[in-house]
């Protein structure tokens, strides 16, 4: 055993046929004396009561690492309080016309399954939200603002209302002059949402995910039957704008900005019918499943 002395006697060979005088006796009598008083002393010693005794020394020295320096184990992360997913924005991040389980839930389950973690979820998305409201919300005292103060990780979508007033804009009527200055305020806000989330918990602050959109307005064949295809284009541009501005603010203000542009519509030239709803303006359960696996692609490596 670690810590304990270990004696060991080797076997002495047979003595001469010899026989030995009474003094020899004697002197050989006081010698094997001599040996157990020894052994004795050694025994107590190497017993003595805790507090500096040589075997105890031993032990110290070879005792395992302690637990506190080894890594955690997948048992210990899941002892460990849930994660906090929040989900703020507002039609898309509800999941408006789409009778599924939206991005924000999906996502969280999909992050304990590929973390290991324990996550619970919550949305607080509202439909027809602009920035701007989405932004006053979270600087006002209130219970919008108290349940995004105990997120771990947050997700945002906002900003295709703020553009909503431009839908009745013929496209060669509104130049970059003219969408511009929307597209720079949404880009503002988003700033200040990203700052204003994190000091609702200065202390722990949450790991930010904004998106993007693949369309401020309708797509797909809804849009392109609806608006007709000079539309279309015109609002891409116009989607490819705002994107830039988001997530160029976002990741200014320590967000990550994860796009959903290309898993939607690849470089542009991919319909994206199939992962809209019938409105054509928010997504299925398979859009709301490709939203979320996009954001755990995103997600960085480590979060609270």
């Amino acid at each position: 055993m670690p810590g304990a002395y270990h004696f060991r006697m080797s076997t002495p060979e047979p003595p001469a046929r010899t026989w030995p005088s009474r003094a020899g006796l004697k002197v050989a009598g006081l010698f094997a004396a001599m040996i157990a008083v020894a052994v004795v002393v050694l025994t107590a010693f190497s017993q003595a009561a805790p507090g500096g005794s040589p075997g105890e020394a031993v032990a110290a020295r070879t005792t395992s690492t302690p637990a506190r320096a080894l890594a955690p184990s997948v048992a210990a992360r899941r002892a460990s309080p849930p994660i906090t997913v929040v989900g703020i924005g507002d039609s898309v991040t509800t999941g408006t016309n789409c009778d599924c389980e939206t991005f924000v839930g999906l996502y969280a389950t999909g992050l304990a399954s590929e973390r290991g973690l324990k996550t619970s979820s919550v949305n607080l998305g509202a439909a027809g939200w602009t920035s701007s409201q989405l932004l006053t919300a979270l600087t006002r005292p209130g219970a919008f603002r108290d349940q995004v103060s105990k997120a771990d990780v947050l997700l945002v979508t906002i900003g295709a209302n703020d553009l909503v007033g431009l839908e009745s804009s013929q496209p060669g009527g509104c130049p970059t002059t003219c969408y511009g200055p929307l597209v720079d305020s949404v880009g503002q806000n988003v700033a200040q949402i990203v700052a204003a989330a994190k000091a609702t918990q200065p202390g722990h602050p949450p790991t930010i995910l904004v998106t993007d959109y693949w369309n401020v307005f309708q797509d797909g064949d809804v849009g392109t039957s609806e608006n007709g295809q000079a539309f279309q284009s015109w609002s891409d541009i116009l989607t490819r704008a705002e994107s830039a501005r988001v997530c160029s603010a976002a990741q200014r203000a320590g967000a990550t900005c994860v796009s959903l542009y290309a898993p939607f519509k690849g470089n542009g030239s991919k319909n994206p019918t199939a992962l809209l709803a019938a409105d054509g303006d928010h997504p299925n359960a398979t859009g709301h499943q490709l939203i979320a696996s996009t954001l755990l692609a995103g997600t960085p490596a480590l979060i609270p």
